[in-house]
């Protein structure tokens, strides 16, 4: 003897592949809010670390719950154009004094020791944004809940030398690695 089987209350097929698509809009949506971000690097700033053209991971779940340390990669959005997101390596944190002297970087005193520049000197720069009322003057002490940030690439970066030190709560994420072309693939 033959069972019948009940039918069921069943979601039509079409409506079921909708829900799929909108929930992983939402998952994807959240994700890229509170987790991690895909960036693509528009200029040559952070030469050689980073190429034109890379695309970042930003992870962001550690910039809420920890303090950024000098030497980490940063994503932060840009003090002249908040429409824009910048990527650049914090040098000092709060507290500190950074000074540019002879094309190289010290901070509190002590000279850095940065192959990532390739020996590119590090001077100040002649021009400064529009938004400071004058050129920042060395040596300079970063505001508490503030970093100094500059790309690798010291002789074509506009960065804290121009823009200022940039507030910690402006930091969007920590770079951990170059996901494409796969010739760059690698952890930061």
């Amino acid at each position: 003897m033959a069972r019948s089987e009940g039918k069921g209350h069943r979601i039509p097929g079409w409506l079921e592949l909708v829900l799929c698509i909108v929930a992983g809009l939402l998952v994807a949506l959240v994700i890229r809010r509170y987790v991690a971000e895909v960036y693509i690097v528009p200029s040559g700033s952070m030469l050689e670390t980073i190429q034109e053209g890379d695309r970042l991971i930003g992870e962001k779940v550690s910039i809420k719950t920890s303090s950024v340390s000098a030497g980490e990669i940063v994503t932060f959005t840009d003090p002249d154009d908040p429409s824009t997101t910048l990527v650049k390596r914090v040098v000092a944190t709060g507290g500190q004094t950074v000074n540019l002297v002879d094309g190289k970087v010290y901070v509190d005193g002590k000279a850095l020791d940065e192959s990532y520049t390739l020996g590119k000197p590090s001077y100040p720069l002649d021009q400064h944004s529009p938004s400071l009322q004058e050129a920042i003057s060395y040596p300079y002490v970063v505001p508490e809940g503030y970093v100094w940030v500059m790309g690798d690439n010291r002789t074509n970066s506009l960065d804290s030398r121009y823009f200022g030190a940039v507030s910690e709560d402006s930091i969007t994420s920590h770079v951990v690695c170059v996901a494409w072309p796969p010739s760059d693939i690698g952890a930061l």
